[in-house]
């Protein structure tokens, strides 16, 4: 072999091995912008495990509050409790065993968390208690030691019987102090099919969560489906709600003075299939950060899947949305009631369903997944 041939043969084994060693590092840093940090998956008298939210301990833990499902029954009318995992390094890794928050006392479930820290200190924890198909409200409890003991429940709806959805991380407490939280009544009679068309109403409270007043209902001038609304404060004063729909996309309705009344919800340009969006504020930056499925349904592409999942930022308080990234796009998944936490200006944690639909465990499975804000604002 002539030192020409073996210099061409050294120097194609080099450059193999710089692309390997770059493509190597390319999707390391993926994986660094990218990362599962838990995921929940079904065992043994354990069929489902479901939407959660976050919260941030003062010695410096995140509490991971979720529905642990019990029995044999997957539905969300199946037995479940209300469990808890830690971690102590920013969400990078989780506790491994589950720690009892709220056990069973409804007589179908407890489910849907939101974890809210309040302007006076106090840890709030808002979850549904579903006793049959005329009868779920949200219910409130208060920690005063960062989570190690709760009160007893309260009940955030006095005013009205029915069946009421508040999705999980859906509560927010204003500037003002006001505590408000969206939700879909579904007027469902004990022996009816459940009645999917909700009314949505906010709830507000302005004495730290001891009494709870109704704002107006949102009118549906279109005529469809309602369900799962969701709630983001904006810079001008006013509350947007984002609503779950069957007519393809997100609608969008406002409130000027503080959820007591509403304008008629009408069609936004997020397409999306029957499938909440959730919306927070980045407090780095000041924009919104959305997450939700855009999957092209008034294109027939996906229809009614909840998949692919994806993230987007506005920098217009809603308006338009820009950095759309894909972070969950296997057709067979099943993506969906995120719940969004703010680890710390470089890094935001998200929990969500990522099921199999064909497999049967589309709400069964809860992916918490890290990234990196940078990534999220990137071309």
């Amino acid at each position: 072999m002539n030192g020409n041939n073996l210099s061409m043969k050294l120097g194609k084994g080099l450059i193999f091995l710089f692309l390997l060693f770059s493509f190597s590092a390319l999707d390391e840093l993926k994986a660094q912008d990218r990362k599962t940090v838990l995921q929940l998956d079904p065992g043994e008298n354990n069929p489902r495990n479901s939407e959660g939210d976050f919260i941030r301990l003062k010695d410096g833990r995140i509490m991971f509050i979720y529905t642990h499902f019990t029995g044999k029954s997957a539905s969300d009318f199946g037995s479940a409790f209300l469990a808890a995992r830690y971690s102590e390094d920013d969400g990078q890794t989780w506790t491994d065993e589950d720690r009892t928050i709220v056990p069973n006392d409804g007589r179908m479930n407890v489910m849907s968390v939101s974890l809210l820290r309040l302007q006076d200190g106090n840890i709030a924890l808002f979850y549904a208690r579903k006793n049959g198909l005329s009868d779920c409200k949200p219910l409130m409890r208060i920690s005063k030691d960062e989570g190690e003991t709760w009160s007893a429940p309260t009940s955030c709806i006095t005013d009205r019987e029915g069946y009421f959805v508040l999705n999980n991380n859906r509560v927010l407490q204003l500037e003002n102090g006001r505590l408000i939280m969206p939700v879909a009544l579904h007027r469902t009679s004990e022996g009816e099919d459940f009645n999917e068309n909700g009314q949505l109403f906010t709830y507000f409270s302005d004495d730290n969560g001891a009494t709870w007043k109704s704002g107006k209902e949102v009118k549906n001038q279109n005529n469809i489906v309602f369900q799962e609304p969701g709630l983001v404060a904006l810079k001008n004063g006013k509350l947007m709600m984002i609503i779950r729909t069957d007519d393809g996309v997100q609608y969008s309705s406002y409130s000027k003075n503080l959820g007591k009344k509403w304008t008629p919800a009408k069609p936004t340009n997020i397409s999306s299939p029957v499938s909440p969006a959730t919306i927070a504020r980045i407090p780095s930056t000041g924009d919104l950060l959305m997450v939700w499925n855009n999957n092209g349904v008034k294109q027939g592409m996906y229809k009614g899947k909840r998949t692919p999942l994806n993230i987007a930022i506005s920098k217009d308080e809603g308006k338009t949305w820009e950095s759309e990234k894909v972070l969950e796009d296997d057709p067979d998944g099943w993506y969906c009631y995120t719940a969004i936490h703010f680890v710390n200006d470089d890094e935001v944690l998200l929990s969500y369903c990522a099921g199999d639909r064909p497999a049967g465990t589309g709400l069964s499975v809860t992916r918490l997944t890290l990234l990196d804000l940078d990534w999220v604002y990137g071309e």
